[in-house]
């Protein structure tokens, strides 16, 4: 019986020092990401591109070309239903629509006008008449704006997957 107590005895303080190097290791990771929300994959924050060397990127992408980014900017605007989309200011007016890799995650709605950084391809697309009208029913315009929307454009597009937001 008295080597039972004992063995009990080690297995507790052996447990209590697992869970305590595992708590460290917890807090660690959080301060490293305090000022960042994560969704989708994880992302560290570096190798973080500008906004202007992105645009200067997309200007050299052919039309089916693709290139691996990560970069910050400023949210323009979000989809309004469930966050599955959000439009990002480049500079000279220019934006990008980022999408979700495989829809397996979503921004918050009230994003508008803050910081994020974005992993994932920088392409150029075209968009048709549908999926403009699709977007801008989704981002709650009025019916005049959509019924406005007649010809297809080239879009700078990005699927991204992982969303840092910048608190």
């Amino acid at each position: 019986m008295k080597g039972f107590n004992i063995l009990l005895v080690v297995l507790v303080l052996f447990s209590a020092c697992k869970q305590q190097e595992k708590s460290a290791k917890n807090v660690d990771e959080m301060q490293k990401n305090t000022a960042y929300e994560s969704y989708g994959e994880k992302l560290s924050t570096s190798g973080i591109e500008k906004p202007e060397k992105v645009l200067a990127s997309y200007r050299a992408l052919g039309a089916s070309d693709t290139l691996k980014t990560k970069f910050s900017a400023r949210v323009k605007e979000v989809c309004q239903v469930k966050g599955c989309w959000m439009k990002l200011e480049l500079p000279d007016g220019a934006e990008t629509m980022v999408k979700f890799k495989d829809y397996g995650f979503f921004v918050p709605t009230d994003i508008v006008g803050k910081e994020v950084v974005v992993n994932g391809n920088a392409f150029l697309e075209v968009v048709s008449v549908d999926d403009q009208k699709h977007y801008a029913q989704d981002a709650g315009k009025s019916e005049k704006e959509i019924a406005a929307i007649t010809e297809e454009i080239r879009n700078y597009g990005f699927e991204a997957d992982g969303v840092l937001l910048k608190q």
